[in-house]
């Protein structure tokens, strides 16, 4: 019981916290939740104007990654000191 409400809130926790993913100097940046859920998509106009769809394509797929990249991070630290505190000194028994 006390391990699902754990979960719970740390859904909470990584809802609440924002990670960025950018390419081509901030050209394109995508912001997403530590959850994986994607909440923003902002590409410069000038650079839209510019650029060709394989480009742009591309672009989105490297600023995705690394937004998703981030929210892996931040879950796993999180998990980490959940972990850490739910085990209390038994921790260390699970591997660091």
């Amino acid at each position: 019981m006390e391990a699902q409400q754990k979960a719970g809130e740390i859904k909470q926790r990584l809802d609440a916290i924002t990670v960025s993913g950018a390419a081509e100097g901030g050209k394109i940046t995508v912001n997403a939740n530590a959850n994986k859920v994607i909440q923003s998509v902002i590409i410069d106009e000038a650079f839209l104007k510019e650029a060709d769809k394989e480009e742009l394509e591309e672009l989105l797929v490297v600023a995705i990654n690394k937004a998703m990249q981030q929210a892996d991070n931040v879950s796993q630290s999180e998990m980490a000191a959940a972990t850490k505190d739910m085990f209390g000194g038994l921790g260390g028994l699970f591997g660091k």
